[in-house]
């Protein structure tokens, strides 16, 4: 079977500036993308730059973005990409994965960016006292809550599709900051609350994310950077209460009271709040928070003017009829004095419990094999108690 392939090209050293070239392979449908690149590379062009090793998903070395999206060559079949690229007769686009600077043709500098983020957050346990003669030895039940951090591959997928690295190229990134719960939840690390500051008070930490969940979808591996990220939050702000100087604190705070109290979101409270530590009162008192709210005055001007914001609402924000019920909600989480987080990660949908198994009425939550159940005091920050 004949597949046509629009392959994106660069070589440096030629000084001419990128250009596509069209290939055709013969393979069967069930063939990889990577398995067309090697053909016309070993068959018509042996100077066409990609970098593969194991081709079986498990080292990530041959991530490229193919028809717009992030993912590994050697896992995405032709007969699938060619479906996906019906629109253009077919044609399967490869180019280098995004936010990563472009050595070669398909190969990319992941050194400058993705590993260069990876040392950031200090990658390696940090453990208390001197090193035990032989080996930690850590219940295997422990180590639950950081086994879907733990299947990185560091293929650079979720960095390549980052929308927040597209705007920001300092952000730490989603691959780091998974790398980052990966030790955060370890219980052999004695560095938790200082690897929490640092993120939540770096202005391109953890509050930098915009939540697009654009690394979720690409991850081969299932890991959900995002998630990791949350939980981060969670940790940072629920677990130690370190109130950062990005205002990320501040903000999940006042997003919780303000639906605890309205039972939906009042814009114009969110703002304020959130420079004053979730607290609509001390945003009026606090020198820097008023700082930061003149600042943002052209943009509500602009708002008024355009009549996307109107002063009678901004003002006077109605309840929801049962608001009472909102309040039940925030009640129930909140008693139960500790927030429970289940990584489904590892049973899936097959899960049999006391909660979610057959015997409880109910099923488990039907997420592929990465989800999870987030309750207590801080679950309704960004998620509610509810399922990613």
């Amino acid at each position: 079977m004949s597949f046509d392939l629009k392959v994106r090209r660069y070589d440096p050293e030629s000084g001419e500036s990128a250009y596509w070239q069209d290939i055709q392979v013969e393979l069967g449908p069930e063939r990889s993308v990577l398995d067309a690149i090697l053909k016309f590379k070993a068959d018509t062009d042996n100077s066409l730059g990609i970098r593969c090793s194991c081709q079986a998903a498990i080292c990530g070395s041959c991530g490229v973005r193919i028809n717009g999206q992030s993912r590994l060559a050697c896992n995405t079949q032709l007969g699938v990409a060619s479906e996906e690229g019906r629109s253009k007769d077919g044609t399967i686009v490869v180019e280098p994965m995004g936010n990563m600077p472009v050595l070669k043709d398909l190969i990319v500098d992941m050194d400058a960016v993705h590993w260069k983020k990876i040392q950031r957050v200090v990658p390696w346990l940090l453990p208390e006292g001197e090193p035990p003669e032989r080996e930690y030895v850590v219940p295997a039940e422990s180590m639950i809550d950081i086994t879907q951090s733990m299947a990185c591959i560091q293929c650079g997928a979720c960095v390549s599709a980052c929308l927040s690295m597209e705007v920001d190229p300092e952000f730490v990134g989603p691959a780091a900051l998974a790398k980052a719960y990966r030790f955060v939840g370890d219980p052999r690390d004695s560095q938790t609350e200082e690897r929490l500051r640092d993120l939540a008070e770096d202005p391109h930490g953890i509050y930098d994310c915009t939540h697009c969940f654009a690394c979720i979808e690409v991850c081969p591996k299932d890991v959900a950077p995002m998630s990791q990220i949350m939980r981060l939050r969670r940790r940072a702000s629920g677990d130690y209460g370190i109130k950062d100087s990005n205002n990320g604190y501040g903000h999940e705070k006042a997003f919780v009271d303000i639906v605890r109290k309205y039972g939906t979101l009042h814009e114009s409270q969110l703002l304020p709040r959130s420079y004053a530590d979730g607290s609509l009162v001390k945003s009026q008192v606090r020198p820097d928070s008023l700082k930061q709210l003149a600042e943002g005055l052209p943009t509500v001007i602009n708002g008024l003017r355009s009549g996307k914001v109107s002063p009678v609402k901004a003002i006077w924000h109605k309840k929801l009829p049962d608001q009472d019920q909102v309040r039940r909600i925030y009640h129930e989480v909140e008693s139960r004095g500790e927030r429970i987080e289940l990584n489904l990660y590892i049973v899936g949908d097959e899960a049999e419990g006391d909660e979610w198994g057959p015997d409880a009425g109910a099923e488990a939550p039907a997420m592929g094999d990465a989800a999870e159940v987030a309750t207590g005091p801080e679950a309704g920050t960004e998620q509610g108690a509810a399922v990613q």
